[in-house]
């Protein structure tokens, strides 16, 4: 079972949101988690880096008491914490798209004035080192004071440029939880002291020359300079990562075309979308986007829901059928009726979902959450012991035990590490709303990606979920088929009693017997008690002729339960319709306690075209695909033997569904349920993951770890597809981010100037650790153009 499953109870205490400000590295964020986790009244505690919010589950009463803690406790460790507003997730969006840019400002803003000042400390520095010869007033060895002054002068703005680094860094020290500034601050810090001294000592006529040439402000500059650099370059690759949440906000217009409710002749009113209300009447002109979700009204046209669903085929529409916010309009005019405004819309419900999942972690996150929490204060401890070594034990000069000091500091990057889960998932679950996948949390993406066995409903998943009506069989009294009138009701009473009283269902087949009626011209009937069994059927009184029939349509188990054994020869004709592929139910018509067998109803549902296909690329990786059905045996094993699927089991009802998943699960199995949300919703729930189909963009079904937009099996292999290919980068992103530091660490501590090799220029460290971090963070970028290979 997954860790989100396991901690659903956790999400019944109060949930408290909190913006952190001053994360910069993995080691923040765990620490902050470990602190707040301790805290009395909290359960459980969840800091992302990747969007500087945090997640406090309290205990019920104790909200108020555990915010002031928490916010005092996170001050503590040098770090701000303030309740997030609660702000629909546009608002959030631009929020922190806005804060964002402003990083980015300020970052480039210090930057360039930093790259003003380092490059010609640089040339000063070291350009006798590359051919360059400096003026006599400024060579170190015939005016080794201005040589310093000069250094120091260019230094020095550099360092009050970067003072972040030390006021941050500094300050995390003190709180006893020091962090990648932390790391920055003692390594650049002790570089610019050692060389102060040595230009005090030297302006005072200790040897010059000498200290002249041990000066390590280049060092310093180049440092501050390129960790600002690689932070500016992460902050705007991490800016990238919220481009699928930006479509998705893009999609609801900023107005609408609002008409007058008493006159329809008055042109239309251009009115604020945040204006509209439940029951306004809309006109949507072709080409433009649905800024509401409502009916339509008037006109014809076909609407494209591509960005909302990845279905690229638009759909036609007309009178009475639903629009959804965001949707384009073809080429016909449409009115319609608002029903769902604002942050009621499926859009909105579905950026919502998005913004959560983004700021969720996955379990494999923790891998990198522990280590971080001891990185940082290890690695200063290792580079405390591997200066002291190279100064007691070997004969270089000390400027090499700085060297190493210096290095060793600067070249660990717990960036990395922090970024390399939630990263991905941020660029993983926008991906996948882009594709009509939507991953409610990092703990579904990630088991998604380990199941072993699918289990799959049949209609809406294998098929169409569209059946329709093949035929009607009025039953005689021994169950034979006839085609004459049977207690007065003919085929089409039949029709219309099955009709009225399926219009108070929500299963697929009803809208097949609604749609069958409607097109033979069935007349609209009352209906009384309806009494809906979940896969099995429904029963109801319905008012025909003047006539209160009691009426129940389901399958033979419903009918045995009401008392009602079906005949051989019905028998045999429900045998022959499933040997077909075809789904029979049954009718039974009474007008008081003498209900009996009058009808068997015939739905056909097509297989989904590409099914056979994909159950083909599921078993390409390992995974096995059982169905599971309400439906009866033959129809279910006839539409199996078509789609290649491994295993059946049909007529099995809501709760043996979960029986089933229970008994895959304890063979071992990691078990995905595909199924409607409605009757499938325990076992959904039991599913290490469970996998809702919605319809449209229907995102209701709260019983799924992940919704499918649209129906069929395709959505099921992007699901799994994009699951593995977010946690391939999510394993290549902690990779580079340990294998980076477990190969790095040592070559700075000076391993490879130990067999005669050079020693790694501090410079060179920090330029690797600043872009370590861009490194993964373009890496997870990858994933906005994942898509399943042909």
């Amino acid at each position: 079972m997954s860790t989100e499953k396991e901690t659903k109870d956790s999400n019944k205490a109060c949930q408290l949101g909190f913006d952190i400000g001053g994360m910069h590295c993995a080691a923040c964020s765990s620490r902050i988690e470990r602190v707040v986790g301790q805290l009395d009244g909290v359960d459980k505690v969840s800091v992302n880096l990747a969007t500087a919010k945090a997640k406090v589950w309290a205990k019920p009463g104790d909200e108020d008491e555990v915010r002031r803690e928490v916010m005092e406790r996170v001050a503590k460790l040098g770090f701000s914490a303030t309740p997030s507003k609660d702000e629909d997730a546009s608002a959030q969006y631009e929020a922190a798209k806005a804060k964002a840019l402003e990083d980015r400002r300020q970052r480039l803003g210090r930057l360039w004035p930093m790259l003003g000042f380092t490059v010609p400390l640089l040339i000063v520095s070291m350009g006798h080192m590359m051919g360059l010869s400096l003026p006599s007033w400024l060579e170190p060895h015939s005016s080794p004071r201005a040589f310093m002054l000069v250094q120091l002068l260019l230094t020095l703005p550099v360092v009050w440029l970067g003072r972040h680094f030390y006021i941050e860094g500094t300050a995390a020290l003190l709180h006893k939880s020091p962090t990648m500034d932390s790391l920055v601050a003692v390594g650049t810090g002790a570089a610019f002291l050692y060389s102060l001294v040595n230009t005090v000592l030297g302006l005072l006529g200790h040897d010059p020359v000498m200290r002249a040439m041990n000066l390590y402000y280049e060092s310093c500059a180049v440092l501050l300079t390129m960790i600002e650099f690689g932070q500016f370059l992460e902050a705007t690759a991490r800016r990238k990562a919220g481009d699928a949440m930006g479509a998705l906000m893009s999609l609801t217009p900023e107005t609408a075309l609002r008409l007058d409710p008493e006159d329809e002749a008055v042109p239309p009113e251009d009115v604020p979308v945040s204006a509209l209300k439940a029951g306004d009447r809309l006109l949507i002109r072709p080409g433009s986007r649905v800024p509401v979700d409502g009916v339509v009204l008037t006109g014809k046209s076909a609407v494209d829901l591509s960005l909302l669903t990845g279905e690229s085929i638009p759909v036609p529409v007309g009178p009475e059928d639903k629009l959804v916010a965001g949707s384009v309009n073809g080429e016909g005019s449409l009115t319609m009726r608002a029903e769902a405004v604002g942050q009621d819309t499926r859009l909105a419900r579905i950026i919502r979902l998005v913004r959560e999942a983004q700021g969720s972690k996955a379990p494999i996150a923790r891998l990198a959450d522990r280590v971080s929490f001891y990185f940082v204060p290890a690695v200063m401890a290792f580079a405390l012991l591997a200066a002291l070594a190279w100064l007691v034990f070997s004969s270089e000069p000390v400027t090499t035990p700085l060297s190493v000091f210096v290095a060793v500091l600067v070249m660990a990057c717990p960036c990395a590490m922090g970024l390399a889960t939630p990263m991905s998932i941020m660029v993983g679950t926008g991906r996948g709303a882009q594709l009509g996948v939507l991953i409610k949390n990092g703990a579904a993406l990630e088991q998604a990606g380990r199941i072993t066995t699918l289990a799959v409903d049949k209609t809406g998943t294998l098929t169409t979920g569209k059946p329709v009506l093949t035929g009607i069989s009025v039953l005689a009294a021994d169950g034979s088929a006839t085609d004459g009138v049977v207690d007065g009701l003919a085929e089409k009473d039949l029709l219309t009693l099955a009709a009225a009283l399926e219009a108070r269902s929500e299963h697929p087949l009803a809208l097949a017997l609604i749609n069958a009626g409607r097109d033979r011209g069935c007349p609209p009937c009352p209906v009384d008690d309806v009494d809906v069994s979940p896969g099995l059927g429904i029963a109801g009184t319905v008012g025909l002729n003047n006539q209160k029939y009691v009426v129940a349509v389901g399958n033979r188990a419903f009918m045995r339960e009401r008392g009602l054994e079906v005949p051989e020869a019905a028998g045999a004709q429900l045998a022959a319709l499933a040997e077909a592929g075809q789904t029979p139910l049954l009718l039974s018509v009474g007008t008081g306690t003498d209900a009996r067998l009058a009808g068997i109803l015939a739905l056909a549902d097509a297989l989904r075209p590409e099914s056979p296909a994909v159950v083909a690329r599921l078993h390409e990786m390992g995974v096995r695909v059982v169905m599971l059905t309400g439906d009866n045996e033959r129809t279910a094993r006839a539409v199996a033997r078509e789609a290649g699927v491994d295993e059946v089991a049909a007529g099995l009802l809501p709760a043996e569904k979960a029986d089933y998943v229970r008994r895959l699960q304890s063979e071992g199995q990691v078990v995905g349920m595909v199924g409607d949300g409605i009757n499938d919703a325990p076992a959904l729930a039991l599913a290490d993951v469970g996998m809702a189909v919605g319809t449209g963009v229907d995102v209701s079904a709260e019983a799924g770890d992940i919704v499918l937009m649209r129906g069929g099996m395709e959505a099921v292999l992007t699901a799994l597809s994009l699951s593995r290919a977010t946690m391939r980068n999510i394993r290549e992103n902690l990779g580079w981010a340990f294998g980076y530091n477990i190969l790095g660490l040592p070559v700075a501590a000076g391993l490879l100037h130990i067999f005669g090799g050079p020693m790694l220029s501090p410079m060179l460290a920090g330029t690797a650790m600043a872009l370590s971090s861009v490194s993964v963070v373009t890496n997870a970028l990858r994933l906005r153009f994942f898509k399943i290979a042909p």
